[in-house]
């Protein structure tokens, strides 16, 4: 059985924000991570200002992310359309792209990183990879991102009654598409769901939708439920035109939004959205990642393994404002009352100001 004192499972934004500061902080650790090379994760891809600060303390441009800003909101909804400006520029970037320079950021700060390492039960802080071999470690910083690991999976309570699932699917690139969603970052937003579209570094659009499982069933497939809301939502409709037919479908099934680890376990540090899970339509669950990583590091080489349990209700707490107000966004745009919020986004900008800024969680 190998040892190391802090195991990190994941070598998503969580896993390599941890990786890089206690690599600098000459912390011993090990990240695993179960692809050998860096995917395309299903993701909005949406890095907030504050994000963006975060990154910037890691050592990391965003420029080098995408060079191409966004600076306002589009919402989208009943054949109505409201714009207003986020507070500060943000960007969208593909979960390659991000990946990518996240651990190459690692490697350079001196991470020991280990790929092609699949864990597939953990039992305390005692990993066992698909190998049989096992990894024990003082501490255990869980960063398996929407994925959960056998003996530390999130309650089935999480998931609701009408769970629901993630899709995306990849538009253009096409000049005609870049010029039509432009700077903004859009939501459209229909009965039991929403969709999220903006532009990646690459020229492509990412389209994001959050659905709820009656509404995937009533549709009978997700080429079919595409082809309904292109029909019933017409500013969709006009985007989903750019959909690449070479491009798969990318589903994931029972996202628990709203759920939180309010409570601790010995030696555990629960890291993105292993920590809490944020409706998507807020755009924070990369920051939620980013800002678990920055603060149980610290907590870490402060007061080692024993912190997670104190480290861990702390986080829950700075979870509870911004996965609440998007919680209560989230009723309203899947409701048959979210035509109301376009008048009030479109005489009132300073309340998506509002949302956006309570959305927020502090890196």
């Amino acid at each position: 059985m190998r040892r190391t004192p802090a195991l990190i499972v994941g070598g998503g934004p969580a896993g390599a924000t941890t990786a890089i500061l206690l690599a600098r902080a000459g912390v011993p650790h090990l990240l695993v991570e179960r692809s050998r090379e860096t995917g395309n994760a299903l993701c909005g891809g949406f890095m907030s200002w504050r994000t963006l600060d975060s990154l910037a303390t890691l050592g990391i441009d965003p420029d080098t992310l995408n060079p191409h800003h966004l600076d306002h909101v589009a919402l989208f909804a009943g054949g109505q359309v409201a714009r207003a400006p986020l507070p500060r520029p943000a960007l969208a970037v593909s979960r390659h792209r991000l990946d990518t320079v996240m651990l190459a950021q690692a490697i350079r700060d001196g991470a020991a990183v280990e790929r092609g390492v699949t864990v597939r039960d953990i039992d305390g802080t005692t990993a066992r990879l698909a190998d049989g071999a096992r990894i024990a470690a003082d501490a255990l910083f869980l960063a398996s991102g929407k994925a959960d690991i056998r003996g530390l999976a999130r309650p089935e309570t999480a998931r609701g009654r009408d769970p629901t699932l993630g899709l995306r699917v990849h538009l253009g690139p096409a000049p005609a598409l870049s010029r039509l969603v432009g700077t903004a970052i859009e939501l459209h937003l229909f009965d039991r769901g929403y969709a999220g579209i903006a532009m990646q570094e690459d020229g492509r659009a990412n389209l994001c939708l959050a659905v709820h499982r009656s509404r995937l069933q009533a549709a009978g497939s997700p080429a079919a439920l595409l082809d309904a809301l292109g029909r019933d939502c017409p500013a969709l409709g006009e985007r989903l035109a750019f959909i690449d037919p070479t491009d798969r479908i990318d589903a994931i099934a029972n996202v628990p939004y709203g759920w939180r680890a309010t409570t601790g376990q010995p030696n555990l540090f629960r890291l993105g959205d292993q920590a809490g899970v944020i409706p998507s339509l807020a755009g924070e669950g990369m920051g939620i990642a980013i800002a678990s990583g920055i603060a149980a590091s610290a907590a870490y080489c402060d007061g080692g393994p024993a912190a997670a349990l104190g480290w861990q209700s702390a986080f829950a707490r700075s979870l509870r404002r911004p996965v609440g107000i998007a919680g209560l966004v989230r009723d309203l745009a899947e409701s048959r009352f979210a035509p109301m919020m376009l008048p009030a986004a479109r005489f009132a900008p300073s309340l998506v100001r509002m949302i956006a800024q309570g959305t927020r969680v502090a890196g």
